[in-house]
Formats: C-alpha cells, structure tokens, sequence
C-alpha cells in the first residue's frame, strides 16, 4: 500500500499558465522523489498596462511517501 503527500506550491511563469506548472513540477522535483500528479487548484494573471505579463498557478502535488 502507498503513502501519499500533497504539498501545495504558487509558481508563476511570463509565458503561461502551462509554464507556470511546469516550473511548479520542476522545482518541487529538485528535493521531493516520486511525484505521481499535479493538480491545479487557481490560476491568475498579473495585468500591466491592459497586457498579461505574469500567469499564477496554485498548484498541488502529489507524490509517494518511501518508507
């Protein structure tokens, strides 16, 4: 039987909404092992001047707890 753990992450990305998970995958993958999912819970966007110039996500992920 497997132990999971969700951490919860804000991540932003110039780019978009599907950069700004990426990056929130790939910094959790720096210290956590065995991340099975990722579940975007909010996404926003910083607006400067009528134009998007930073995408938000809220981001959980889950991944196996080894004994």
């Amino acid at each position: 039987m497997a132990v999971l753990k969700v951490i919860e992450l804000l991540a932003s990305s110039e780019k978009g909404w599907e950069d700004a998970t990426k990056n929130a995958v790939k910094i959790a993958a720096k210290t956590v092992k065995e991340i099975r999912s990722v579940y975007i819970q909010e996404m926003s966007a910083v607006v400067k001047e009528n134009n998007i110039v930073e995408y938000r996500v809220n981001a959980k992920i889950t991944f196996e707890v080894k004994n």
